[in-house]
């Protein structure tokens, strides 16, 4: 079932509709400290949704929500969980997001 709800979820959270996206992100934040390492099955599948596109974007809720969700990630999942989804987006992101990723890698 977690993979059910959140293959649907994730689609929301690089969604063309800007307000779409970023009350997903806002709601992936709120959702994240409830979960915590509950989410393993399906971080491999979040992490990209929330990273692509997100961190890199112009609109400055978008980015702050991101963000947000990135940092929550780190506070309440176990920082084994996030290593390998982590280092695979830092070598094929550029700009802002690579260097968001990388700094939490780090």
């Amino acid at each position: 079932i977690p993979f059910q709800i959140f293959d649907a979820f994730k689609s929301r959270l690089n969604d063309s509709n800007s307000k779409v996206n970023q009350v997903a992100l806002e709601t992936m934040h709120k959702i994240i400290p409830l979960l915590k390492d509950s989410l393993s099955p399906v971080i491999n599948m979040l992490i990209p949704a929330i990273v692509d596109n997100n961190l890199n974007s112009k609109n400055p809720g978008i980015y702050a929500a991101a963000t947000n969700v990135i940092q929550a990630l780190c506070q309440y999942l176990d920082n084994y969980l996030l290593l390998q989804p982590f280092c695979a987006k830092a070598q094929l992101l550029n700009g802002k997001a690579k260097q968001d990723v990388t700094e939490k890698l780090a």
